[in-house]
């Protein structure tokens, strides 16, 4: 583990992009071990579930780095329209295949943004251009809430088989 001084030396953007990175793999890691059956359960009234939530991570991704750095629109990306959709799974939505496109859209998140700087401004989101720096900042929030949720769902889907 790196030192505190090690930690407040690091630029900035390496300190985000670990912790985007840590909360990548963490959302990514909440389907180990699970059955296709578990991962599809639905455990609260809405839609969420906890391959629906890498599903909707890998829509942040194409949302934020692709849509925002391109301006290209949601159709364009093939991607859906809004966020409540990316939950949605269909029967072809495997863990193997979910988190696949997830792994895949995370390294052209990587791609899309390596030669732009924190403040370069992204021109494609709905609310206007953006600095990068707030776009990470966002994706952070956004996967940091998902992964709590993901937490919650594998506890209660783990609980479940050890209960019965």
């Amino acid at each position: 583990m790196p030192s505190a001084d090690d930690v407040i030396d690091q630029p900035l953007r390496v300190q985000l992009e670990t912790f985007l990175e840590e909360h990548r793999a963490a959302l990514d890691a909440c389907l180990d071990g699970l059955s296709e059956q578990q991962a599809r359960t639905r455990l609260v009234p809405s839609a969420t579930t906890l391959l629906g939530l890498v599903k909707h991570a890998t829509f942040v991704e194409r949302v934020w780095f692709d849509e925002a750095v391109t301006a290209r629109s949601r159709a364009e990306l093939g991607i859906e329209a809004g966020p409540e959709e990316s939950f949605a799974l269909t029967e072809a939505d495997t863990i193997a295949g979910v988190r696949q496109a997830h792994r895949q859209a995370c390294k052209a998140s990587r791609q899309a943004v390596a030669h732009l700087d924190l403040d370069d401004l992204l021109p494609g989101n709905r609310r206007g251009p953006l600095p990068l720096r707030w776009v990470y900042l966002h994706v952070l929030r956004e996967l940091a809430q998902h992964c709590g949720h993901a937490d919650i769902l594998r506890e209660q889907l783990l609980s479940e088989r050890t209960d019965g």
